[in-house]
Formats: structure tokens, sequence, C-alpha cells
């Protein structure tokens, strides 16, 4: 698992691209990214028109950005403070990844002393009426890319501002909502445990310069049109990356 600090939405998709080519080439391992974004709104590939009811340029105003994803679900929102967890995985069954994903953040969460849980019909976890936790998720040939946020000590009132998940008069709570306290390098080190322990993962250490070059230099024949822009993409990653601390509790 690697923590990356905050990245835009944009190049995180990128990165994401490149790992999942690497991992279904078997030339790299299951792995977890760890990160924050900048302020944006994500439309999944089952947005509908009224999931955003203002104009997008009133969103951007707030500046707040918009993006679309090919992950499931519907509009979601992200910003500093929210922890998103990306992992990059071969899975046989789409039903037992989500259900072990959910398990591992109830699991950190419970040692934050909240009693989170998951909702029939549902994906994501919630505390009471309140949901704390989202998952959105897609899988190209055994692979997947996007994953789960859990919503720490973020503003929550752009959540307000569209209809989150696709649910009707859905409300959204944070860890520092529930507790009145939270602490964003703590709970990252909860989740990266959790996570690999429901997974059954042993945790070793993968810097952020490590693996970005890795999704850089992995050779593949199956990369898609688009690799220049990729590249960029993930080079100026390696840049950030390189002129910062690195700071990773990775599987």
């Amino acid at each position: 698992m690697t923590t990356l600090g905050q990245v835009p939405y944009a190049e995180a998709l990128a990165l994401q691209d490149r790992l999942r080519t690497a991992r279904q080439a078997d030339a790299t391992p299951d792995c977890l990214l760890l990160l924050e974004h900048p302020p944006v709104y994500t439309r999944g590939r089952r947005t509908q028109p009224g999931d955003l009811p203002m104009p997008e340029q009133w969103y951007r105003a707030k500046g707040i950005g918009i993006q679309d994803s090919d992950r499931g679900g519907q509009v979601t929102y992200h910003a500093p403070g929210q922890l998103v967890g990306y992992p990059i995985m071969r899975v046989r069954s789409v039903h037992d990844f989500v259900h072990t994903m959910e398990s591992a953040m109830i699991a950190a969460l419970a040692d934050e002393g909240i009693a989170a849980e998951v909702r029939d019909g549902l994906t994501g976890v919630w505390v009471g009426d309140a949901k704390i936790g989202s998952i959105g998720i897609h899988v190209s040939r055994g692979v997947t890319t996007h994953g789960f946020a859990i919503n720490v000590d973020n503003d929550l009132q752009p959540f307000d501002w569209i209809h989150p998940c696709g649910v009707d008069n859905a409300h959204m709570t944070s860890i520092h909502t529930e507790t009145g306290d939270a602490g964003m390098t703590c709970f990252r080190k909860r989740i990266a445990h959790r996570f690999a322990e429901q997974f059954g993962f042993r945790q070793r250490l993968v810097s952020s310069q490590r693996l970005l070059h890795m999704a850089l230099t992995e050779p593949s024949a199956t990369v898609a049109a688009g690799r220049d822009d990729a590249q960029r993409n993930v080079r100026s990653q390696l840049r950030w990356a390189s002129s910062r601390p690195a700071t990773t509790t990775p599987a």
C-alpha cells in the first residue's frame, strides 16, 4: 500500500490505468493507493442528469471541478480531508471484493469508536441514517480500479449541492462529525492495517517513487492510444513524488 498525499483526480486516473495494465500482465502485485483529491465531483457510469441539479459553472465557481469516471455508481464528492483508497487488484468475485472492502472500512471505523454498518441493497458504509464511506469500482480483464472513500474531516456541505450516490435524501457524516476528533495520519494507518487484514495481505513498504516508476516503465502491447497523455500525467506525478518525502505503508 502506498500513500500519495493529495493528487488531482485526472492524474490519479492515469496512474491507475498504468498500474492496471501492469497488473493485468502480472508485472506488478496487487496494491492499494491511499490519497486525497482536491475538490471535485465525479460522475460514475450510472449518473443521472438530476444528480448535479445546478449548472456546472455554478459548481466550478465554488472551486469544485467536475470529472467523468468509468467507475460504477452515480455522482459523489472528493476533497481534502477525505481518505480515498484505490485497490489495483486481481479479483474473481466482484461481490466478495466489495463485501471485503466494506468489512475493512467498518473495522477501521470501529477502531475510531464508530459503529458503522452496511445497508441492504446499497453499497458503502453507514452510521445510522448517514453515510460515511462510499464505494465505486471498475473491473477490466479481472483487475479493479477506483475503490472507496471515507469522510475523515472534510467539509460535508458540498454533498448537499448534489444527489450523492443516487440515494434519495442521503445525509453524509464524517469521523470528525461523529467523534469530535479526527486525524488523517492515524486513520490512514488504521485502514491500511484493516484492509490488509481483511484481504489476507502482508504489509510491506513500497515507496511512491518506486510505484510510479513501475507504472511508467512497465512494458505492454495493450496500452491504449492515449498512452502519451497518460505518461505525461504519470511523469508529472514522478516529479511531484521525487520532490517530497516518501510516506508509505504498503502491502
